[in-house]
């Protein structure tokens, strides 16, 4: 299947998706588009945003930490870590969407895993885009306000995609929410199985704080 222009425009995409949730979504449903092309055309780039924001965060400007300084974490460290950590990111959008489509006959949906993917997708647009908060670390907790976002842009996308009722998509949305959140932790620990980071004080380097 082939992708139409509209569909591979990916800035203009994630604009709609994030701004005008409520007139995307319905040009969305009827999109003929390949898993593949919706990875490499939107999943993949938009999911860069913050493991590239980290990596420029994290090794340029740096963590401040009381009593120690600034703490820089060097490239060779933190590129296997953040490589790692993106990989399985792709891997559990796929995971989620094979759970938003085995939920959807519980909140009176019907099953069709390519919508699924779609709203896995396109619904996770505020969370990707949220990554670049992390190039300044000690902002990279106003990402949960964009996962916030993210749990209104599932209730839209899934009685449109999904064909559940609209007075259950709350219901739905939130069970997909705890889903990804289980899918993000997952994913955290097993980078850190894989991938070991020093401790302070070892390779990473640190600008003392001032007297």
């Amino acid at each position: 299947m082939v992708a139409s222009a509209r569909t591979m425009n990916l800035v203009e995409r994630a604009k709609n998706i994030v701004c005008q949730p409520e007139a995307e979504w319905p040009v969305i449903e009827p999109e003929q588009i390949s898993a593949q092309v919706l990875y490499t055309g939107y999943i993949m780039p938009l999911a860069a945003i913050g493991p590239v924001a980290m990596l420029i965060g994290m090794s340029l400007i740096g963590l401040e930490i009381p009593s120690i300084g600034t703490v820089r974490i060097p490239l060779p460290t933190l590129v296997p870590q953040v490589m790692v950590g993106y990989g399985l990111g792709l891997a559990a959008v796929y995971v989620l969407a094979l759970i938003i489509d085995a939920l959807a006959p519980t909140f009176g949906g019907k099953r069709d895993r390519m919508q699924a993917l779609k709203v896995a997708a396109y619904g996770a647009t505020a969370s990707w885009v949220g990554g670049i908060f992390h190039l300044v670390p000690a902002l990279g907790i106003l990402g949960l306000l964009a996962g916030c976002y993210t749990l209104y842009l599932f209730s839209l996308g899934l009685p449109v995609l999904m064909k559940s009722p609209p007075e259950r998509s709350l219901g739905y949305a939130m069970a997909i929410m705890v889903a990804a959140i289980v899918l993000t932790a997952v994913v955290g620990i097993l980078s850190a199985v894989f991938v070991e980071f020093p401790a302070p004080g070892g390779s990473m380097s640190s600008d003392p704080v001032s007297p």
